[in-house]
């Protein structure tokens, strides 16, 4: 049994675990699929403990990541969009020992480890093509074995824009990633940190924010993750799974506001409970207008990846002082983006 599984309740490990627009997993579907990850990472030449993930959201992604907090591996979010050189870059600064792709960053991915001197290239749903593992196979031949809890947990690696024409390596911080000593205490806390309702992602899994929600599946929270923002699509799923909660940028919340208003009236979006927003400066007239129709649920941060959020504000404080971001987090009033 995976440690994702043993935060899950018996009652509800036949519910939905993780979605996205192909495929529906319980939480016994996914237990199998985590174990047989983690111990195919694991069977890696892992002289660096360190693999990349360069993929749109998806299903896999999210196992991907989940995994390798399961095999207290690093993971090494690339964002999609990079160019082959671009990923090369990140992938040898790393020292990945291995890339994950999807069908649609196949060819770049390739081009990357080819010119970073990654051998080993795993895609999920790719075509037949020299050079990649197919890893619908490579799950298949590995073990279901719950893989050792006591190895030590590796923050994911980020690479945030630097001042020198490069990016930068920086770890997860420990407001995100706490810093303990064994996979089973991380899931543990992480546990501790979250609610099991479900949580839906809609921005990319390679930025901070979306990334923690594949994190809290860990713990044991369900996730619907979509591959392209559709404001209305989102709408859909939220009634639909009823989900608890989600953490957006402005943009989200502008596309969700354009829509019409009979459109926006035909969705139940009562379950909300937290909706986090960071990544820009949110427009006063948007975030009253979310608080309006969403309520008081809305909680706001800022900061960096190397640092963590280092603002916060509930939507009772800023309705109290419209246009804040909050007080200046401190160790005392440290606070969690998704919580």
């Amino acid at each position: 049994m995976s440690l994702t599984l043993q935060a899950v309740a018996p009652d509800r490990r036949t519910d939905m675990a993780l979605t996205d627009e192909r495929v529906s997993l319980d939480w016994l579907q996914l237990d199998d699929r985590l174990n047989r990850a983690a111990n195919a990472l694991n069977g890696l030449d892992l002289h660096e403990r360190r693999v990349a993930v360069f993929a749109p959201n998806s299903a896999e992604t999210v196992i991907a990541y989940v995994a390798c907090l399961e095999a207290g591996i690093s993971s090494v979010p690339v964002s999609f969009h990079l160019t082959p050189s671009e990923a090369a870059y990140i992938l040898k600064d790393s020292g990945a020992v291995a890339l994950l792709v999807g069908p649609e960053t196949m060819e770049a991915g390739l081009a990357a480890a080819a010119e970073a001197g990654v051998a080993t290239v795993i895609g999920w749903r790719c075509p037949d093509h020299e050079g990649v593992i197919h890893w619908e196979e490579w799950l298949a031949a590995a073990s279901t074995a719950e893989p050792d809890p006591n190895v030590a947990p590796l923050p994911h690696l980020h690479y945030t824009s630097g001042t020198t024409g490069r990016p930068k390596a920086t770890e997860t911080p420990p407001q995100y990633f706490p810093r303990v000593a064994t996979v089973q205490a991380l899931a543990e806390t992480v546990r501790a940190r979250i609610t099991p309702s479900p949580g839906i992602a809609v921005g990319p899994l390679y930025h901070t924010g979306p990334l923690g929600m594949a994190r809290n599946v860990f713990g044991g929270m369900s996730l619907i993750t979509v591959e392209h923002f559709d404001a209305e699509k989102a709408l859909a799923l939220i009634e639909q799974y009823r989900v608890a909660g989600s953490v957006m940028v402005p943009t989200h919340f502008q596309r969700m506001l354009a829509l019409p208003e009979e459109v926006r009236a035909k969705y139940d979006i009562s379950s909300i409970q937290r909706l986090a927003h960071t990544g820009a400066a949110c427009p006063r007239a948007v975030k009253q207008a979310m608080i309006d129709w969403f309520g008081p649920v809305l909680v706001e941060a800022y900061g960096g990846t190397e640092a963590g959020s280092t603002t916060f504000i509930t939507s009772p404080e800023w309705l109290e002082r419209p246009g804040s971001v909050g007080q200046r987090l401190g160790p005392v009033r440290n606070r969690h983006l998704w919580r």
